[in-house]
């Protein structure tokens, strides 16, 4: 397999699809599905690990379960975008733990970011960090989940 990503075999697309519904599958079992053997499919995990295809492999864990029951979808609009404005205001929602993805979008809102919060004194706190303190944060808006359809961060193979 070259390094274009785009060239996956049968095998290696079957390996991913099962390594990310169950990243604790036996080597037994991913090589039967794939119809490979285990040698290849070490081999092939390691490459994917190597070249940064599988990036992490993690516990999806209940955020209900944790006292994090309430989730929130956040628009946030800059006054200016200037490259180290951006990445000041990337680096402190990094650093958020109640912030579980970010996104840099086009449209109205400069960031689209999902935050997780136990209840909303928290969710008040959480926004008074990220957004009131902060001057280049021109406006933002908040929609509170009612309902976790589908949640992941599977990708296509």
């Amino acid at each position: 397999m070259s390094d274009d990503h785009s060239e996956l075999s049968n095998v290696d697309r079957t390996i991913l699809s099962i390594m990310q519904r169950d990243s604790n599958s036996r080597m037994e079992s991913i090589a039967e599905e794939a119809g490979a053997s285990i040698a290849t499919v070490q081999r092939r995990l390691r490459h994917f690990r190597q070249a940064n295809i599988i990036q992490r492999e993690i516990a999806v864990v209940d955020p209900e379960t944790v006292g994090q029951g309430m989730t929130f979808l956040i628009l946030v609009e800059l006054e200016r975008e200037r490259i180290d404005i951006l990445d000041t205001f990337r680096r402190k929602v990094t650093s958020e733990q109640q912030v579980q993805q970010c996104y840099y979008i086009t449209g109205d809102a400069d960031f689209a970011l999902i935050a997780l919060a136990k209840d909303m004194n928290e969710y008040q706190k959480l926004i008074q960090r990220l957004f009131f303190d902060d001057t280049n944060v021109k406006r933002f808006r908040t929609s509170v989940v009612m309902d976790r359809t589908k949640v992941g961060l599977n990708v296509p193979v």
